[in-house]
């Protein structure tokens, strides 16, 4: 299995994407991933737009980035509660910081802002966050995938097949 090994973050928050969220969290499963669903702390489980429930198995503080190589970050609504959460940012920006895998897909863009990571980077998200990352200097582009480096973004959820190949392929190497 092409991820024996890794171990990836699954961010997770109120009104989460369940396709955003479910699909990776089973498909990095698939590929023998280690998988951990992390939260800002404020909920023990949250619900997505459709109401399926995500139970955490850590608050996003007790995370050390050293441990782990990769954070994969679902859209919905959830990103604009996480971003109001500084241990979610500094999450996410430790990831930028050591190199190691950030994905991102559909509102997740607004983490990135939020993370200030994305100045200088190529990346895609749902058409209608393009302005905030544009304006925190991102090259938005209108593509179902975009891998910069170690940073992956893509734009909704027909963009998942495409998303998770490139995500298996950074992280697998």
């Amino acid at each position: 299995m092409e991820l024996n090994g890794k171990k990836i973050l699954i961010l997770v928050e109120t009104l989460y994407n369940e396709f955003e969220f479910w699909y990776p969290y089973y498909r990095l499963k698939e590929a023998g991933a280690q998988v951990t669903v992390v939260g800002s702390g404020s909920a023990d489980t949250y619900m997505s737009k459709a109401g399926l429930p995500a139970k955490v198995d850590v608050a996003a503080d007790k995370i050390q980035v050293a441990d782990y190589d990769g954070v994969v970050i679902p859209g919905g609504y959830a990103p604009d509660h996480m971003r109001r959460y500084p241990a979610m940012v500094s999450l996410v920006k430790g990831f930028a910081q050591a190199g190691k895998l950030v994905a991102a897909i559909c509102h997740a863009g607004w983490m990135l802002v939020s993370a200030d990571i994305i100045h200088g980077r190529t990346v895609t998200s749902y058409f209608s966050i393009k302005d905030d990352l544009v304006n925190a200097g991102g090259n938005w582009v209108d593509k179902e995938v975009v891998v910069d480096g170690h940073l992956v973004t893509s734009r909704t959820p027909d963009d998942l097949p495409a998303f998770m190949r490139a995500i298996i392929g950074v992280v697998g190497g």
